[in-house]
C-alpha cells in the first residue's frame, strides 16, 4: 500500500494541499516528488524547476523541501527566486528558508533583495527578512542604493514602512561626489537626512565654488584672448618704421649735398 502511494507521489506534478495552519492554501509543482501521503509531519521534496506558492509568498529553485507539522517550513537550494506579493519584496539568493507560521525568511548566498514599492535595492550575504515587521537584518558585504545613496557595511537593519536605515561596523554612506563615515550612521530614506555618530568623518564638495568659476570664464572669454592680440600687434609696428626711409633713395641725397 506504501508503494502505491509512493508510485502515486512520483507521478503527480502539481498539486494543492490544504493546510490546517490559517487554513493557508500551498500550491506547489515540479518534475520530480517524493515523500509519503496523507501525513502532514513527514518531508516533501520537490526536485527539477520547483515551485512553492502560499497565500504572501512565490518561490522557484532547483530543489525545495517542505517538512514540520502542516508543511510549517519551506526551505529552497539552488538558484533561489522569490517574491512577496504581500509586501512588494523581490529577492534572490543560494539558499532560502521560510516559516510559515511566523513569516520570518532567512536568505543566504549573494542575496539579492528589491523593494519595489520604494526603489531600494539591497546586496548581502545573509538577510532575515520579518514579513509581519516588514524589516530586513543584513549582514556581511552590506550595500544598499536608493535614489543617489549608495550605503554600505557590515550590518544594517532596513526598516520598509518607516523608510529607515540604521548601519554599524563600518558603515559609510556616499551622495554623489560626497562621502560620510562614523561608527554608527542613520540614514531617513524619505527625507535624506543623515546622523553620524563615533568617529565622524567625510569629505564634501561645494558645487557653487565649482559653478562660479565656470561662470566667470563664460562671462569674461575675451579676457584670455588678450595677450594673443598685444603680441600680433607688435610686429605690424616695427615694420612700418624700417620702410619709412627706403634704401634706393639714401644715395641721391648723399649726392645733392656735394654738388652744393
Amino acid at each position: 500500500m506504501k508503494i502505491k502511494k509512493l508510485i502515486f507521489l512520483f507521478c503527480l506534478f502539481n498539486f494543492l494541499i490544504l493546510s490546517a495552519v490559517f487554513s493557508e492554501e500551498i500550491q506547489f509543482k515540479a518534475d520530480f516528488m517524493s515523500g509519503v501521503s496523507g501525513s502532514k509531519t513527514d518531508e516533501t521534496k520537490l526536485a527539477g524547476n520547483s515551485f512553492v506558492k502560499t497565500s504572501t509568498m512565490e518561490i522557484k529553485a532547483d530543489l525545495i523541501t517542505l517538512n514540520g507539522e502542516d508543511f510549517r517550513y519551506i526551505t529552497a537550494e539552488g538558484s533561489v527566486e522569490g517574491k512577496n506579493t504581500e509586501t512588494k519584496m523581490n529577492f534572490t539568493c543560494g539558499r532560502l528558508r521560510y516559516d510559515r507560521q511566523t513569516k520570518l525568511a532567512q536568505l543566504e548566498d549573494s542575496v539579492h533583495m528589491i523593494d519595489l514599492e520604494n526603489d531600494v535595492t539591497i546586496d548581502a550575504q545573509i538577510i532575515e527578512y520579518n514579513q509581519n515587521k516588514e524589516i530586513a537584518t543584513m549582514q556581511i558585504g552590506v550595500t544598499l542604493r536608493q535614489k543617489n545613496n549608495v550605503c554600505t557595511s557590515a550590518f544594517a537593519i532596513y526598516k520598509k514602512e518607516a523608510q529607515m536605515l540604521e548601519m554599524s561596523g563600518n558603515p559609510k554612506i556616499v551622495q554623489g561626489d560626497d562621502s560620510f563615515r562614523a561608527q554608527e550612521i542613520t540614514l531617513d530614506l524619505k527625507s535624506q537626512e543623515i546622523t553620524l555618530s563615533g568617529r565622524v568623518s567625510g569629505t564634501v564638495i561645494d558645487s557653487k565654488k565649482e559653478e562660479t568659476k565656470e561662470e566667470k570664464q563664460q562671462a569674461n572669454p575675451k579676457d584670455e584672448e588678450l595677450p594673443s592680440e598685444s603680441t600680433d600687434e607688435k610686429p605690424a609696428v616695427e615694420e612700418k618704421s624700417d620702410n619709412q626711409i627706403p634704401e634706393e633713395e639714401k644715395p641721391d641725397a648723399v649726392s645733392e649735398v656735394a654738388e652744393e
